[in-house]
Formats: structure tokens, C-alpha cells, sequence
């Protein structure tokens, strides 16, 4: 009834990275947002643009306009080929 059992054997104060990646953000020891930037490299004239991992429009590559993600609802879709890193903060 909204109550969740926790195991006796489980380490609240050092959980386990998988156990931190299924938690909702704000239930995590440290709260952090799911969202991202990355740097997504074009396929075509391989120039890297930076992309908001949730983005809600279609982004465009500004040399050659090729499209590079498409939004899906939640987490942007990164087009076939389209490569990526994560920004460092």
C-alpha cells in the first residue's frame, strides 16, 4: 500500500550503481537529473554540434542540414550513423 520493502542486507548509505540507475532522480542519495548535453557528430560533414539529451525539436546540422535527432516523447532519437559523447559539466 505505497510502502516498498527494503531487504535487511541492502547498504543504504553506499548503493550499488545499478540500484542508483533504476531509482526515480529525486529518490536517489544524491539527487541528479536524468537529462544531458552531448557533442553529436554529423555523418555527413562530420562537424559536432551540441545536443540536449531531451530535446523537443528536431535538431539540424547548420553546414549541411542534414537532421541529426528526432524528439520521441522523452529522450531524443539519435538518426542512423549519428554518433555522440556526453559533455563533461
Amino acid at each position: 500500500m505505497g510502502i516498498s520493502r527494503v531487504p535487511a542486507d541492502l547498504d543504504l548509505l553506499h548503493p550499488s550503481t545499478e540500484l542508483e540507475a533504476r531509482q526515480h532522480k529525486r529518490k536517489r542519495l544524491v539527487q541528479r537529473p536524468n537529462s544531458f548535453f552531448m557533442d553529436v557528430k554529423c555523418q555527413g560533414c562530420f562537424t559536432i554540434r551540441a545536443v540536449f539529451s531531451h530535446s523537443q525539436t528536431p535538431v539540424v546540422c547548420p553546414n549541411c542540414s542534414a537532421v541529426l535527432c528526432t524528439p520521441s516523447g522523452g529522450k531524443a532519437r539519435l538518426m542512423e550513423g549519428a554518433s555522440f559523447r556526453v559533455k563533461q559539466q
